[in-house]
């Protein structure tokens, strides 16, 4: 009998590890429910093809998909407070323990030597790179690593200007790749120095600012990332990501500076964080699924942007995007869906809510006849399928008379298109207009300006 209470509370712990992931998703939560108030409001015999897509929405997973993302980030966050614990045995790592003089030479050596001691250890491990400023190349930071790594940032980390720099690698500066379970904060800043390279055309090639690719359990918070050479923040081709409390910056004019670029990328959620570039806060592009950013100051730059998706007549999957409680001021564009003509594939299951546009030049738009390029694009038949996108409760003020914008495409027309609660008007109080071309769409509450 007394064996038998002894096995008691590592039953119980057991039976906590099984049910702890899920607890999350047993909640209420508007992203869970949402689709069945929505179905329920609007008149089907009116709209039958939203109701066929809201359901099918449904049948495939797509929003269920973002409720388990939530469920992941509580068990990531979780794992993130493991490290550095006062009861696990921590090795600290410093780049200055591996020659790092932070007096204005080149630092790079110290990092990768300070990195690799780091990657190797079996135990959990601080990496530290402390208040001082660091100038530093190309930096691999490579895995897969012995055990969970913290990286604590505090002071600057400042890329060389020297373009010869990166002739072996003109796409990253700072790269994180193939490591899992990462946790990387620190209060610090991290400034990619780019000036240079914005004085060159914006289309040629430039380093990343910093970059995570093929990482899985990933959580990034509490650090400045500014001035990049192009991107500033990458997430490619990784797992669980948690985005929280970071200032992205660079100024409006820097060429395509996009703060937080998203491909390939699966269960991501990025809260609580302020970015102004010289182009989109986000970007959200092929391959991503499972997508939510909450509470995101944006601007300046060109808004919240799913794509550009299907150039080159390429094929494009994003689906399970929820952006909710954004502000966003004198951005070029508010929250955007844009496709090139001849691609195909899909965006889908999308949905924009509680968004404040403040004197934003295209509040709502989707593109889906998008041309980046000086010649113009020649009309093609194949495009990328926009379906089942909802916008609900978003106010403010449009900088153009043009407040919302579909224009959609002739041989796929944007399907399943919901306006909930949606009110915009030109800066100044006038009367903003709807341009809707090749639209499916329905309109729940207040909507104003109304498609004709």
């Amino acid at each position: 009998m007394a064996s038998q209470r002894c096995l008691y509370p590592y039953l119980l712990i057991i039976f906590l590890s099984i049910i702890a992931p899920c607890y999350n998703c047993l909640q209420e939560d508007p992203l869970n429910n949402y689709i069945e108030e929505i179905s329920s409001a609007y008149d089907s015999q009116a709209y039958p093809s939203m109701s066929s897509h809201l359901s099918s929405s449904i049948a495939d997973g797509g929003f269920q998909d973002l409720i388990r993302l939530k469920g992941d980030v509580l068990s990531l966050e979780r794992s993130s407070h493991k490290v550095g614990g006062s009861s696990t045995s921590v090795k600290t790592v410093s780049v200055d323990d591996f020659g790092a003089k932070a007096d204005g030479t080149d630092d790079t050596q110290a990092f990768e030597k300070a990195w690799k001691e780091a990657c190797s250890y079996e135990g959990a491990v601080l990496f530290i790179v402390p208040q001082h400023s660091y100038n530093v190349k190309q930096v691999r930071f490579l895995g897969p690593c012995q055990s969970d790594i913290t990286v604590q940032i505090y002071g600057t980390i400042e890329a060389s200007d020297d373009r010869s720099d990166y002739e072996e690698d003109g796409r990253h500066w700072l790269l994180f790749s193939n490591v899992q379970n990462l946790l990387v904060e620190g209060g610090g800043v991290i400034d990619g120095n780019g000036k240079i390279w914005w004085q060159h055309s914006c289309k040629v090639n430039k380093a990343l600012a910093l970059t995570f690719y093929n990482c899985k359990n990933l959580v990034v918070q509490n650090l400045k990332i500014q001035n990049a050479q192009q991107m500033h923040v990458t997430f490619d081709n990784s797992q669980n990501v948690q985005v929280s409390n970071v200032t992205v910056t660079s100024p409006r004019e820097s060429p395509n500076t996009d703060g937080i670029h998203v491909t390939g990328t699966k269960n991501i959620r990025i809260t609580n964080s302020i970015i102004g570039t010289g182009d989109d806060c986000i970007s959200i592009v092929s391959g991503s699924q499972n997508v939510e950013a909450e509470d995101i100051t944006c601007g300046p730059g060109h808004g919240i942007s799913i794509g550009s998706l299907g150039s080159k007549n390429s094929k494009a999957y994003v689906s399970g995007v929820t952006i909710n409680g954004a502000k966003l001021s004198g951005t070029t564009n508010g929250v955007r869906i844009k496709t090139w003509q001849g691609g195909s594939g899909s965006a889908s299951n999308i949905k924009f809510q509680n968004i404040e546009m403040h004197n934003v030049t295209n509040p709502i738009i989707i593109d889906q006849n998008y041309c980046d390029q000086d010649k113009p694009c020649k009309e093609q038949k194949s495009a990328v399928q926009v379906k089942n996108v909802v916008y609900q409760n978003i106010k403010g003020t449009s900088a153009s008379s043009e407040a919302i914008t579909f224009d959609c495409s002739k041989s796929h027309p944007c399907q399943g298109i919901l306006l909930q609660d949606v009110s915009l008007v030109r800066e100044g109080g006038e009367t903003a207009k709807a341009l809707c071309k090749n639209v499916k769409l329905a309109d729940l509450g207040v909507v104003s300006p109304h498609c004709p």
